[in-house]
């Protein structure tokens, strides 16, 4: 009999290998796995996690990104920060707008751009000058180069915002990122910080002598467009030897042609507000000898106060003596014209125009400096046509101050007259030549307007020489925009018939005549013209910017208020 086979005797019996220490023995039921110690694919998504963004929740438009108020917990895009944590990197979703400056626009409102952005969102410096690639650019060469270029500038009565601008398209031309120049009344700075990990390095440089050259000032201007253009290839020494040159060029007229300068504006002056051929004469010769006086004090070492108190004694000489000679010589306009021509030669103008432009574009320092020179020079003409204007009552003179100064009717005289004194300023600035006859018609328009308005059209004086100033500084602007050159030249001068000759003299007379209100009203007079003159000029440059291209477009590059104005 056959045994018929078994599954179980079938079966092999394992091997130690092939059986595992943790199988359960036959006939013991298999436990169920949980499900954490289920096998997984590491790229498997977790059970609950969607890979659909969630919707964003709608909210105000002043709430902070991350939902939380400003400063709060959770106003971070990544959750809440503070003090121990702090917020992530955060790019908008519009991205951050690119900077881009045109270089077809002028250095100064590039330069001027970039001062008044923040320093974080200045762009990377674009060098225009080569320099040795291994070891970059000489840093203490290149801040020395800038200083000694804004000392010429800032001497010349540049003003401070156009002087730290010069500065900055001088650095960034050379390769010198992350630049900050400063600018006061006698003092240069500038500080360069190499990197966020390195020491910055800072150099100063102190202006102690200032002199009226203009056509060393365009010189100047003309090596930084040198500078700061791709096309013209200036190395740190080249540039040093073009400064060099400019400190060692002798001015471009003699002393003779600045002293009959000086007598052409006081008799142009004297003739603008009606005097005749003898008062033009005498004018004229009190001014030179006036300045002859000025410049031996000079010679001799006094300070400028005193030279302006020497050099305001001739003029008002001249007209007392007209005055003790009228029963015998007949003045024609009246010896108050001989006074008043002498005043228009000595009057500050330059340096009331660049403090009051300092003080309207945030540098209240050095516009305190400025304007505290201005009182000098004027409390020192004071001083001096007063000292001889009461020598003139002591002697009995009949000055009349109830004798208003009256223009000629004839427009044609008034144009010659305001044009002649223009172009008398503008030697007297040392301008260049090929810039006279263009400055000297800008007074000559600058003189039709105000006239037009206050004489023609009896309308405030002041309000007459503001918009007159206006239009000076608008043109000086475009003039300067075109020559790519400062505006001082075309404005500087043009505002010399405008200046409150007349009212400063009639107040001088009240205080020597003992009539303190008549003096102060006629004082008060003079310098709300001067004000008037001073930010009509301002005010016609910004004004001429709004024709000219801005550099750059976008919003990040608009023209901005420097921060120090806004009031926070």
């Amino acid at each position: 009999m056959v045994a018929e086979p078994d599954g179980s005797d079938d079966r092999k019996p394992q091997t130690d290998e092939a059986r595992s220490a943790f199988t359960p023995p036959p006939g013991v039921g298999q436990p169920q796995l949980l499900e954490d110690d289920q096998p997984t694919s590491e790229f498997a998504l977790p059970e609950g996690l969607s890979t659909e963004p969630p919707a964003e929740p709608e909210g105000s438009a002043f709430e902070m990104p991350g939902g939380g108020p400003a400063g709060g917990p959770g106003s971070g895009p990544g959750g809440s920060y503070g003090a121990r944590q702090p917020s992530s990197a955060f790019t908008p979703a519009h991205g951050i707008p690119m900077i881009r400056l045109s270089k077809e626009a002028p250095w100064q409102d590039r330069m001027r751009t970039l001062l008044r952005m923040p320093a974080a969102e200045r762009p990377v410096v674009e060098m225009m000058q080569r320099h040795d690639d291994q070891q970059g650019p000489a840093v203490p060469r290149v801040l020395d180069l800038t200083l000694r270029i804004g000392e010429l500038l800032l001497a010349g009565g540049e003003g401070a915002e156009d002087v730290e601008a010069a500065m900055f398209a001088v650095s960034r031309a050379y390769g010198l990122d992350r630049c900050e120049p400063t600018v006061t009344f006698t003092l240069l700075s500038i500080s360069h910080q190499p990197s966020l990990v390195d020491d910055p390095v800072t150099a100063s440089r102190t202006v102690r002598r200032r002199g009226t050259d203009y056509t060393r000032l365009a010189a100047v201007y003309t090596l930084i467009d040198d500078i700061t253009t791709e096309d013209t290839d200036v190395t740190l020494e080249e540039a040093y030897r073009r400064l060099a040159e400019i400190r060692r060029n002798r001015h471009p007229y003699p002393g003779w042609a600045l002293t009959v300068a000086s007598g052409l504006l006081a008799g142009s002056a004297s003739v603008l507000v009606g005097g005749g051929v003898l008062v033009f004469v005498a004018a004229a010769l009190g001014a030179m000898l006036g300045d002859r006086l000025a410049w031996l004090c000079a010679g001799r070492g006094l300070p400028e106060f005193y030279q302006f108190v020497v050099a305001a004694m001739p003029p008002a000489a001249m007209g007392v003596a007209l005055t003790l000679l009228s029963p015998v010589i007949s003045v024609e306009g009246g010896t108050s014209a001989v006074i008043t021509g002498g005043l228009f030669a000595l009057l500050p103008g330059r340096a009331l125009v660049a403090g009051v432009q300092d003080g309207l574009t945030g540098y209240y320092i050095t516009a305190s400096a400025r304007l505290l020179e201005v009182m000098y020079f004027f409390i020192a003409i004071v001083t001096g046509v007063l000292i001889v204007l009461y020598l003139g009552v002591q002697l009995h003179a009949e000055l009349n101050p109830d004798a208003a100064l009256s223009p000629y009717e004839q427009p044609w005289v008034q144009m010659c007259a305001a044009v002649g004194m223009s172009f008398a300023f503008a030697i007297l600035l040392q301008q260049e030549r090929s810039t006279v006859l263009m400055v000297s018609l800008n007074g000559g328009v600058a003189w039709v307007v105000y006239a037009s308005m206050h004489l023609t059209g009896d309308i405030s004086p002041v309000a007459s020489t503001a918009v007159a100033a206006g239009l000076v500084g608008l043109f000086g602007q475009l003039f300067s925009r075109y020559q790519f050159a400062s505006a001082l030249p075309y404005i500087t001068a043009a505002i010399g018939p405008l200046l409150p000759g007349s009212a400063t003299y009639f107040g001088l007379l009240g205080f020597a005549q003992n009539d303190l209100d008549r003096g102060l009203a006629s004082l008060s007079k003079a310098v709300a013209l001067a004000l008037a003159i001073a930010v009509g000029v301002n005010l016609g440059g910004e004004i001429s910017r709004l024709f000219l291209k801005v550099p750059g477009a976008g919003r990040a590059s608009s023209r901005r208020a420097a921060k120090r104005t806004r009031g926070f």
